[in-house]
């Protein structure tokens, strides 16, 4: 089993090195026709429709993502240059509110006040909430002697308000009586920079262990003590350098630098392991709680349910239903719909996303097809 665990590993990994690279994305001139890693040949499943370039920014969480997306829609689609920017969920909306972007990325689905400022954007409409990209936020470690950490939701919150501060505290023993913990000081990272993860993560934790953690959820690091990095790349450098480090980020990052994530005790028959197909499980209990075609979520941190992993983040497309702009609408609607098709979501997997749920991505291929 832990021969498999680590192939499995080494070859997300190669899967998310692959798709690496520019920050900038550009559509323009690409003479791929055979689509990314995995997925099928482009030009066979994709309608193009519309010319010149379309901009979008925002979320940095599905950048890997992206850079699929937009090799995969260039090999078919010569006439449009995409250009997507992952400068940040909150950049991507200010952009957006701006008018300079045809659709915005963003980690968090839109706040009410968000949506009226959209109105002036949106002529006759507003911005709605397009779930496309769903993936577990790991909870990566370094503890030498150890490589197989179960923790729960109330010792998480503690270890990240530095409640609990040594890798052989009792709680963290009683979790896993099997395992050798060292006498080690336990270095916790958080981001430093305003983050759709940290966002995710502190729901997490406040929905699930609000006891332990009484901080309210915010795309600013709100607990106590612990040490801070930039981007999720900082934070899983860290873990990889320092040893009784923890912190948490997107999979990708954890499998391309073969770093060992925590399995979550969730009052499941057993611990729940970071991976694609478990947080696929637990988007699909999600509920809807935007209308219409608003298709925000809200996700169940407290999920008994087997293999379902909780700590997920859902990465929204944010666009306008109704008034988006004439010159760029036939190309965002083009691109979307390959986003949210079944041969887009699949190309998802190998670079550690989660595929949408059927129902989910059934209802995003009808509210982008609605957009006018």
């Amino acid at each position: 089993m832990k021969l498999q665990r680590k192939n499995r590993v080494r070859a997300l990994a190669v899967g998310a090195l692959a798709v690496s690279g520019a920050l900038a994305l550009s559509a323009c001139g690409s003479d791929d026709t055979t689509g990314g890693p995995g997925a099928p040949a482009a030009s066979a499943n994709i309608k193009c429709d519309g010319k010149g370039k379309l901009l979008a920014s925002g979320s940095s969480a599905q950048k890997n993502a992206m850079d699929v997306w937009v090799q995969n829609y260039s090999g078919a689609c010569k006439d449009t240059e995409i250009n997507y920017q992952p400068t940040g969920s909150g950049a991507g909306i200010t952009t957006f509110l701006q008018g300079q972007t045809a659709f915005a990325g963003s980690d968090s689905a839109l706040k009410p006040e968000e949506v009226e400022k959209s109105k002036k954007i949106c002529k006759g409409g507003e911005a709605i909430n397009l779930p496309m990209v769903g993936g577990p936020i790991a909870v990566g470690y370094n503890v030498p002697g150890v490589d197989d950490l179960v923790l729960d939701a109330e010792t998480l919150g503690k270890i990240f308000d530095s409640k609990i501060t040594n890798w052989n505290d009792p709680a963290i023993k009683k979790l896993n009586p099997g395992a050798k913990l060292p006498d080690l000081k336990i270095q916790a990272f958080h981001r430093s920079d305003d983050s759709g993860t940290t966002d995710n993560f502190t729901k997490y934790l406040k929905g699930a262990a609000p006891k332990a953690w009484p901080h309210e959820p915010a795309k600013t690091w709100e607990g106590k003590g612990g040490q801070a990095a930039s981007g999720s790349s900082g934070v899983s450098s860290q873990v990889k350098q320092t040893s009784g480090a923890i912190s948490y980020f997107e999979l990708s990052y954890a499998t391309a630098s073969k770093i060992d994530t925590v399995k979550l005790n969730t009052g499941a028959q057993k611990p729940v392991e970071a991976n694609v197909d478990n947080a696929s499980k637990a988007i699909a209990e999600a509920k809807q709680v935007g209308e219409g075609n608003d298709l925000a979520l809200d996700l169940n941190y407290t999920t008994k349910a087997e293999g379902a992993y909780p700590i997920t983040l859902v990465t929204y497309e944010i666009a306008c239903d109704k008034g988006n702009k004439a010159e760029t609408l036939p190309a965002t609607k083009s691109f979307l719909t390959y986003l949210a098709s079944e041969d887009g979501q699949k190309t998802l997997k190998e670079q550690g996303y989660a595929p949408l749920p059927t129902e989910i991505a059934g209802k995003v291929r009808k509210a982008v097809a609605s957009l006018s």
